[in-house]
């Protein structure tokens, strides 16, 4: 159940998020999560200056209340999920960014001077690093 993955900051893509809050796929059949991964890395392709941070996908993050969620996430570092996004690149483009600021921050905390506009109002948890607890 479980793959090894690289160490190091990522965004993992729930590839089986729902398009929209409305709809589970696209008129051509494709899950929200899915479009979001092809459209991160698409991104990364375009900026290889947001190319930093791995992407990852999984199916289902257990968030389907909500729709296309990341969890961003870094060994020793608090770890964010996020959702509500819209499948595109402005989405993918404001997520890479954060995530960007993420993986050069010591403990996973981005001033919120530095959030894009497309990631404001889209947090859903902050999780702790194994061993830690935030103050």
């Amino acid at each position: 159940m479980l793959q090894p993955v690289e160490p190091g900051a990522a965004v993992v893509v729930c590839s089986t998020c729902r398009a929209t809050a409305d709809a589970r796929e696209d008129e051509n059949g494709r899950r929200g999560g899915a479009m979001l991964a092809d459209a991160l890395r698409a991104v990364q392709q375009e900026e290889p200056g947001l190319a930093g941070v791995a992407v990852q996908e999984m199916p289902c993050l257990f968030a389907c209340s909500r729709h296309c969620t990341v969890h961003i996430r870094a060994l020793g570092k608090v770890g964010y999920v996020l959702g509500d996004f819209t499948p595109d690149r402005d989405a993918a483009r404001a997520i890479l960014i954060y995530a960007a600021h993420y993986a050069a921050s010591e403990e996973g905390v981005v001033r919120y001077a530095q959030w894009p506009e497309g990631v404001k109002g889209h947090f859903i948890v902050r999780t702790p690093p194994e061993g830690y607890l935030c103050t």
